[in-house]
């Protein structure tokens, strides 16, 4: 059994990293790190693990000195930074859920988040925590750990997960039209913001309501654009829904004149070959769109793809768990890979049916 920490374990994503840990076959969850609960049981804060586990929030101190193999941080953005430097030091695996480690040329992250980058050389070195689309890093992180190495893995945000995976095969295979402007509209569940309440997320904001927000500044802009090659080209917009939780992002891509993409039986071949071989990515039947409900508790993403004739394009549509394949059973999944163990263990499962 590998031992794990997490790290900010009350949030949302945390709690969701120990909900999976606690019954993971091959890794033991051996600290919950939550200064601002320490000491308080984790059925008290959350009750759904009331007859579940005994374990009881920790400190972070606490939870460096626990002698874990594998430490995730579900921190806020820039909080990572020290913490992963300083857990890598001391032997551990970090496996971040922060932007601190997904943006490659640090200049970037500094503009976006408005923060000096101070851990350069782990940011060089870190792998891209999306394995449908850069399992070759993880499996040379899997090498490196193997022999004792530090490694970092910094995963993918959910709504660059939701829209990659929906317009990464069209855009891989060239078939996007030259100096093509991408769009991406998504919808979020309120968890997606983060435990820490806001005006934004209160209640009578949020029910009975749909809102636009980060439009033309949101940061997980940079992110997609590096995932897919887009670089000044993409118009994201995400959007506020009265959710709980669940991410839907829908991609428009024009595609280039010369290209072999007549029918929505091409686009779904296309798709299909692409995902062929991973086991959380679901390409829907022609005439079918994903929907949040079918995704919802899981690391599962549904993908739906269909092309629009008139103007040469094809809408794809990419549905996820924000807190699943957005954040903690993506992270898991890294982890995963990067210890040797299957791919799926501990995140097996489908969504509730009704």
């Amino acid at each position: 059994m590998v031992r794990a920490v997490v790290m900010g374990a009350s949030g949302f994503a945390g709690i969701q990293l120990v909900h999976i840990l606690l019954a993971h076959p091959e890794m033991e969850l051996v600290a919950a790190a939550s200064d601002s609960l320490a000491g308080q049981p984790l059925a008290k804060a959350y009750p759904a693990f009331a007859g579940i586990t005994d374990l009881a929030f920790c400190t972070v101190e606490e939870a460096k000195a626990a002698e874990a193999e594998v430490a995730f941080l579900a921190l806020p953005h820039t909080a990572s930074l020290s913490m992963a430097a300083e857990l890598v030091a001391a032997g551990m695996a970090v496996i971040d859920l922060s932007a601190d480690f997904r943006l490659k040329d640090a200049s970037v992250y500094e503009q976006w988040y408005g923060v000096p980058h101070t851990e350069r050389a782990l940011l060089e070195g870190a792998a891209f925590g999306l394995p449908e689309l850069f399992g070759e890093g993880l499996a040379q992180a899997h090498e490196r750990w193997s022999r004792g190495e530090a490694v970092v893995v910094g995963c993918a945000g959910c709504y660059p997960t939701a829209t990659s995976l929906a317009a990464a095969p069209l855009i891989r295979a060239g078939l996007l039209r030259a100096g093509a402007t991408v769009v991406a509209d998504a919808i979020s569940g309120v968890t997606g913001a983060g435990k820490k309440p806001s005006a934004r997320t209160h209640f009578c904001t949020v029910n009975e309501n749909l809102s636009a927000y980060g439009v033309t500044t949101h940061r997980h802009t940079p992110e997609i654009e590096q995932i897919l090659g887009l670089q000044g080209r993409l118009i994201f917009t995400p959007h506020l829904a009265p959710l709980q939780r669940g991410l839907l992002s829908t991609v428009t891509m024009p595609l280039a004149d010369d290209a072999e993409l007549a029918s929505i039986a091409s686009a779904q071949e296309l798709y299909r070959a692409f995902y062929e071989g991973c086991p959380f990515v679901e390409v829907l039947d022609a005439g079918e769109q994903p929907q949040t409900s079918s995704v919802v508790g899981t690391n599962r993403a549904h993908v739906g793809v269909a092309f629009d004739g008139r103007t040469r394009s094809v809408v794809a549509t990419g549905a996820i768990d924000n807190l699943g394949k957005g954040a903690a059973g993506q992270a898991v999944q890294c982890a995963n890979i990067l210890c040797g163990f299957d791919e799926t263990a501990g995140l097996e499962g489908a969504a509730l049916p009704v």
